[in-house]
Parts: structure tokens; sequence; C-alpha cells
């Protein structure tokens, strides 16, 4: 599914929609060098959605797991500091942390893509570390900002209440280049849990922000 934008300048941009129809789409191909590519998580304050309790607003934040092409494995969160970098690994930054869905630009990553062979797989998923799992009034998207070639959607839909997890995109890269595949894919538990679902391999420690 593709719409149009207009742009700054009348060039019009873009967007891709990943579906369980159309899962995936070709982000680079093999020789190619991009920029920086930002990865961005935007929910619903939730006012009138039931969200708020007088514990405060859900907190839903965004998150990674990456395996380089050295077979170094490692994840990028707010829980624990683990802020990333972007020049140098895990070549990939997240900016903050939002705690309530109140900041308009709502959660952003930064994955440098100069050279997207050092990328083996990132799995882009999101958490509530606070509040009630109630994935449907909250209503998220992550987008995907390429510096080439169009901007790449996936809604948060088909929720599962209760869980607290969800694993979003997978980027894996192979001989056809790096390519971004849609999981939408809702998990009982927390990052062991999604470690698990998908065989990352790593320890795991209590951490708090």
């Amino acid at each position: 599914m593709t719409s149009q934008q207009p742009g700054s300048g009348g060039v019009n941009l873009g967007k891709v929609t990943l579906s369980k129809t159309t899962p995936s789409v070709t982000l680079t191909k093999p020789g190619d060098s991009h920029g920086v590519m930002r990865v961005n998580l935007n929910w619903s304050q939730g006012k009138k959605r039931g969200l708020f309790k007088r514990s405060g607003a859900i907190d839903l934040d965004l998150a990674c797991l990456y395996e380089l092409s050295d077979g170094r494995k490692g994840v990028v969160q707010a829980l624990g500091n683990n802020f990333g970098s972007l020049h140098q690994p895990p070549f990939i930054h997240l900016d903050g942390d939002d705690r309530s869905g109140q900041a308009a630009g709502g959660e952003n990553m930064h994955v440098n893509l100069a050279r997207p062979e050092i990328f083996k797989r990132v799995l882009i998923f999101a958490y509530i570390y606070e509040g009630v799992a109630n994935w449907a009034s909250a209503d998220g998207v992550v987008t995907l900002f390429p510096t080439v070639g169009p901007q790449i959607e996936v809604r948060l839909d088909s929720p599962v209440d209760g869980a607290r997890s969800c694993a979003i995109a997978l980027l894996r890269h192979t001989r056809g280049g790096l390519t971004v595949q849609r999981e939408v894919r809702y998990i009982n538990g927390n990052q062991r849990a999604i470690d698990e679902a998908y065989g990352w391999g790593m320890n795991w420690s209590p951490a708090r922000k």
C-alpha cells in the first residue's frame, strides 16, 4: 500500500505501509551507502481513551535488539541507559525517553546506514514500561525515514492486550541487501521473552531507567 504526500519544494514523498499482504520491502541493495535512517515511534496520549490513571500515563518505549556481521550482539534501549552510538558499534542511537507519549515527536532511534553490510539483523520493538498493557488504546505506529526511498510505516494493529512487548519490524541483511519485514508480534514478557522468541541468545539482568 503506497500513498503520496506533498513534500517541500514540490517533491512528492512516497509512503509504504507494511501489512500482512505486503510484509516486506528492500531498504538497501548490495553496495549501497545511505545516510542515517530515523525510526520514529508515536502513540496516542490516551486522554480520552482511559490510558491515564492515578498512577500516571502509559510509558511505551522504543528499543531494538541488534546483531552485527562480526557476531556482536546487544540491545539499544532506555533501560540501563543503553542509548547506543551512531558512529561506532552498534551504529544505532536512541535519542531519549518519552515517558508519557506527550512529546510531539514521539521517540526516535537513528540507524547509520553508511555501511549496511555491518548489520546482520536488527529487531525493532516496543514495550510497556509502566501503565496498563492496552495496545488498542495506545494506537501506536512506527515509521522508518530512510534517506533514500519512501517512508516505511508499520502500524501496531491486531493488538493483544495484556502483552507487555511487541516485536515490530525486522531488518535483515542478505546477499540481496538489507530488507525490512513487518512483524507486529505481541509477546507476553519483557526483553528476555523477545530474545527467546527470536533466538538472540543474550544474557539478561534487571535494569531500570
